[in-house]
C-alpha cells in the first residue's frame, strides 16, 4: 500500500508525517525502521502519525527511527499543529498524545506555540529506577536534573558544550540503569539568565539538531536550579526556540518555526 507523506522539520529536527485520520495505518516496527533509514528510506528523527480523537482535534502518535514509540515530541507536535491549524483555519486546537492533552496556536509572527502542559518532577513520574531527588541525579559522572515532559529527560548543565563529545557520551547515558524506559539526555550551557545553549541526545533517535521536549526540560530544570528566569531563548544546533515555564499554572510554553521540506508517497507493505 502506498500512502502520501509530508517531510517536515522544526529547526532541523525532522519528521515524516502520515495522516491516518480517515484510514488506520499498519505500522510495525520494521516498517518504521525502513522509512526512517536515511539511505534506503525517507529518513527522520521521529515518525508522526495523525489519528482521530473523540475528545480533541486529533491524536498524535510518535515513533523513533529505531521503531520504538515515544510519548511526546515537542517539535513534531508543532509541525502537526501547523498542518491542522492551516487546514481548519482555527486559531487554536487541542491535541491528544500519550503524554497528555496539549494545546497549540499560531502566533502573529507565523511561529507555532504549543502548551506542553506541566512537567512531572517526581522520581516515579520520570521514571527513575529508584527513589531520589530529581533535581540532583548522579549520572555518569554528571549531576543531572531529571523530569518528564511526557517522555523522560535528564539535563546536564556544563560549562562548555564545545568541550564534550556528546555522540560518544549519549548512548551510555540514554541506557543508564537509572532509566527503566531509557531517557533523552540534554547537555545545556547557561549563557545568561534568559539564554541557554542546548544539544540533545534523543532516546531512540540519537544526536539531533533540535529537540522540543528536551528544550522544555532544560527550561524547567534550569529554573529549578536557580540558573535562569522563567523565560528564555534556547539555542540548539538547528536554531532557536522561545520557552516559558509559566508561573500561573506551571505549564511549559514552547514556540518556534516549522517548515515543510517536501511531500511524496511511500510504500508501507
Amino acid at each position: 500500500m502506498r500512502v502520501p507523506f509530508r517531510k517536515m522539520h522544526g529547526l532541523g529536527n525532522d519528521f515524516v508525517v502520515l495522516d491516518a485520520r480517515a484510514r488506520p495505518l499498519s505500522l510495525p516496527p520494521e516498517a518504521i525502521r525502513r522509512i526512517g533509514d536515511r539511505h534506503r528510506g525517507v529518513g527522520f528523527d521521529q515518525l508522526v502519525t495523525l489519528e482521530s480523537a473523540p475528545d480533541a482535534d486529533l491524536f498524535l502518535r510518535f515513533h523513533n527511527s529505531d521503531g520504538s514509540e515515544a510519548g511526546a515530541c515537542g517539535n513534531g507536535t508543532r509541525c502537526a499543529a501547523a498542518l491542522v491549524l492551516a487546514e481548519t483555519g482555527r486559531p487554536r486546537i487541542a491535541i491528544r498524545t500519550l503524554g497528555g492533552m496539549l494545546a497549540a496556536e499560531r502566533l502573529p509572527d507565523g511561529t507555532v506555540r504549543v502548551d506542553m502542559g506541566p512537567p512531572r518532577l517526581h522520581w516515579a513520574e520520570v521514571p527513575l529506577a529508584r527513589e531520589m531527588d530529581t533535581l540532583h541525579v548522579p549520572l555518569g559522572g554528571f549531576d543531572a536534573a531529571c523530569c518528564s515532559m511526557g517522555n523522560p529527560h535528564a539535563t546536564l548543565f556544563v560549562p562548555d558544550l564545545g568541550a564534550l563529545d556528546i555522540a560518544a557520551l549519549g548512548p551510555g547515558l540514554e541506557h543508564d540503569p537509572l532509566f527503566p524506559e531509557r531517557a533523552n539526555i540534554g547537555f545545556a550551557q547557561i549563557l545568561a539568565p534568559d539564554d541557554l545553549r542546548l544539544t540533545v541526545w534523543e532516546r531512540g533517535a540519537g544526536l539531533t539538531l533540535a529537540c522540543g521536549s528536551g528544550a522544555c526540560a532544560a527550561m524547567v530544570n534550569a529554573v529549578r536550579r536557580g540558573l535562569t528566569g522563567r523565560a528564555a531563548r534556547i539555542a540548539m544546533p538547528g536554531g532557536d526556540l522561545a520557552l516559558e515555564w509559566r508561573e500561573a499554572d506551571g505549564h511549559v510554553l514552547m514556540a518556534g518555526p516549522v517548515e515543510t521540506a517536501f511531500t511524496g508517497e511511500i510504500a508501507l507493505g
